[in-house]
């Protein structure tokens, strides 16, 4: 006869070993938790070592709950007003992690983000934290007030579970949508989960662009969909379609169907051509766009305006010879540029995923499940999606810190 396999019990269990479940894992060892984190990755923190170009964005200095989609924009107030920045920043410096501001106010490491990775394994080294690696979960079970997760040739129990697997967002590195299923499992509700900071593809009369394969330049882009929102950062003509800081921020906001509106010249103000026929009326409008603009882009745009080539063959001429009406419907189109994108680049390309386990099933204060007591969310596993810039990161600290005062 087998003899029956003995329960190890843990005060808590946190399924994912990334910023948000060793956060947790971290905080609630301090509280004297005795914790397990299960990983099916044989090492912790991976998104973390590729996040930055590998210096890892770990905060943004500007955090605050508008800078987050969700379908309750109100839900990430809390644990964000009581975990900030500056919290994160306090253990940066007090693990003598260099670091340095590079521009809207996000944070990177002077080195390299296993720094980040090393600073939460040591927080999580000062309590009774124990991490098992590489351990494909077989069983997640609730019974009697104890939750018992089955991986490897383990079984082990506890009063509280942690879900902070994550989203499918860069399934290479192991991604999958695993929170979900355990969520269904325990009836929970699930916004349905799509990519966000994400390229997105075009098609049609939109492939003209991909000429432009590799050219950059400032914009201000938006939406006009009921997710209304605008960047100004640089956007990045690819292969495919576009990319850079500002189309991966507005790709969170933009659904199938809707246009993108890109404002070429941002700081150009309504009249601008007009005003420069009247100052050098023998310029010509492809020229003084490759004055603001890289050449490359400025030609496909004035040609499509029929503006003429900023090499010099002008279909429209000097300035002097176009009509100031041409001259305000150029202004127009290169102010509100339609594009119609035919999607996205999908979650092998995606930063992160959008949507995910409802925040109406948790408390905003806790992150714990109303349905279920014991069950946490934590992370990106949460409808809760920042801006591009470090804003998922401060998500994940503040919610599994949050998660990790209840436990």
């Amino acid at each position: 006869m087998n003899a029956v396999k003995a329960s190890e019990p843990f005060d808590a269990i946190v399924l994912g070993a990334g910023a948000a479940g060793l956060m947790c894992a971290a905080y609630a060892g301090q509280r004297s938790r005795r914790v397990l984190v299960i990983d099916h990755a044989d090492r912790p923190g991976k998104k973390i070592l590729i996040s930055g170009g590998g210096r890892c964005n770990f905060t943004n200095l500007h955090t605050a709950p508008d800078r987050f989609l969700s379908a309750n924009e109100h839900f990430a107030r809390s644990a964000l007003a009581r975990y900030q920045p500056h919290d994160f920043l306090a253990l940066v410096e007090q693990h003598r992690v260099a670091w340095h501001e590079k521009t809207l106010g996000q944070l990177f490491c002077d080195g390299s983000a296993r720094q980040i990775v090393n600073l939460l394994l040591d927080e999580c080294a000062r309590g009774p934290v124990e991490l098992a690696l590489g351990r494909p979960i077989t069983d997640v079970a609730h019974a009697h007030g104890q939750f018992r997760v089955s991986f490897g040739d383990r079984e082990v129990i506890a009063p509280a579970l942690v879900i902070a697997t994550g989203g499918p967002s860069i399934p290479k590195m192991g991604a999958t949508g695993f929170a979900y299923d355990l969520a269904r499992q325990f009836g929970l509700k699930v916004v349905e989960p799509r990519p966000a900071l994400v390229p997105l593809t075009l098609s049609g009369e939109d492939l003209l662009f991909r000429s432009l394969s590799g050219i950059a330049a400032e914009i201000v882009v938006r939406t006009e969909g009921p997710n209304k929102a605008d960047f100004r950062e640089a956007a990045l003509f690819t292969h495919r379609g576009l990319s850079g800081p500002a189309i991966l921020q507005i790709s969170s906001y933009w659904r199938h169907g809707e246009a993108v509106i890109v404002d070429f010249l941002p700081n150009h103000s309504p009249g601008w051509l007009r005003e420069a026929k009247r100052a050098t009326p023998r310029a010509t409008p492809a020229r003084l766009l490759g004055t603001a603009l890289p050449a490359r882009l400025a030609e496909a745009l004035g040609e499509r305006l029929g503006l003429g080539s900023a090499s010099g063959s002008a279909s429209g001429g000097e300035l002097a010879n176009l009509p100031d009406a041409r001259l305000a419907a150029a202004e127009q189109a290169l102010a509100a540029w339609r594009f119609a994108p035919n999607g996205t680049e999908g979650f092998s390309k995606a930063e992160v995923t959008a949507g995910g386990i409802g925040t109406q099933e948790l408390s905003s204060q806790t992150m714990e499940a109303r349905k279920v007591p014991g069950l946490f969310v934590i992370g990106e596993a949460v409808d809760v999606t920042g801006w591009l810039g470090g804003y998922n990161f401060q998500w994940a600290w503040a919610s599994g810190w949050a998660a990790a005062q209840a436990l």
